[in-house]
């Protein structure tokens, strides 16, 4: 009796295991260049999106209601691309901006592809500029090289990817980050990246206007909403 259970303990784990490897290679079956790791994060990613969604986790948004300008110049900034090339913010006057600090090795890189479909979808209205930073659980270790050719291959990316670069506060903090997370510079937010994939939307004139949690994807309702307001 004893072991008739445990044969029918073991052919469940074993079925279960391979429905598991098998959902994960079809999830992923076009990807390249992805480490196994990255291919599980892929193929969890709507479960993690779903457990966000119900239990409100890094699911956060900021506005700025009163239409604060900022006392300091978001387009006084350059942004030192991923080639070694300057692009100044100035260069996008009269276009929305989507700041988004990312990574290869995380949960939400998937949203990557929501990114570029944002950029593609807005591309009269929209900049998208991603910003590769490893300050979260050394989640994005390679090279520029690397990660624009993973970001290429895996997901499309097409918009601006600055030069590897720490988001967070403190010494290093990229200066647009700076800019983005200090209200002494843009009039209202004092809110720093909580994780990989937060996003900070500056209109048209260059006012910091919202704030997204990663756990709010680039084609939520309300991040399409925000770029389409005039």
């Amino acid at each position: 009796m004893k072991r008739n259970k445990l044969r029918k303990f073991l052919l469940v784990i074993t079925l279960f295991f391979v429905a598991f490897f098998s959902y994960v290679e079809i999830v992923t079956m076009n990807q390249k260049s992805m480490t196994y790791r990255q291919k599980l994060l892929k193929a969890f990613y709507p479960v993690l999106m779903f457990f966000n969604k119900t239990t409100g986790k890094n699911g956060k948004t900021m506005n700025n209601t009163n239409g604060i300008t900022p006392p300091a110049s978001i387009y006084d900034l350059s942004v030192t691309l991923n080639n070694g090339s300057q692009l100044p913010l100035s260069s996008l006057k009269g276009k929305k901006i989507l700041l988004v600090n990312t990574a290869s090795d995380c949960g939400y890189t998937p949203q990557y592809e929501d990114l570029q479909k944002l950029y593609t979808d807005y591309q009269d209205k929209l900049v998208v500029i991603g910003f590769p930073a490893n300050d979260f659980k050394e989640q994005e270790k390679g090279t520029d090289e690397e990660i624009e050719k993973f970001c290429k291959l895996n997901f499309g990316v097409s918009f601006p990817l600055a030069k590897k670069s720490s988001v967070i506060k403190g010494a290093n903090q990229n200066p647009v980050f700076s800019w983005l997370s200090d209200p002494a510079k843009n009039g209202w937010n004092d809110q720093p990246p909580t994780w990989n994939f937060s996003k900070y939307l500056v209109d048209e004139k260059g006012i910091l206007i919202k704030y997204f949690d990663p756990g709010i994807s680039p084609s939520n309702p309300d991040v399409k909403k925000a770029i389409e307001q005039e």
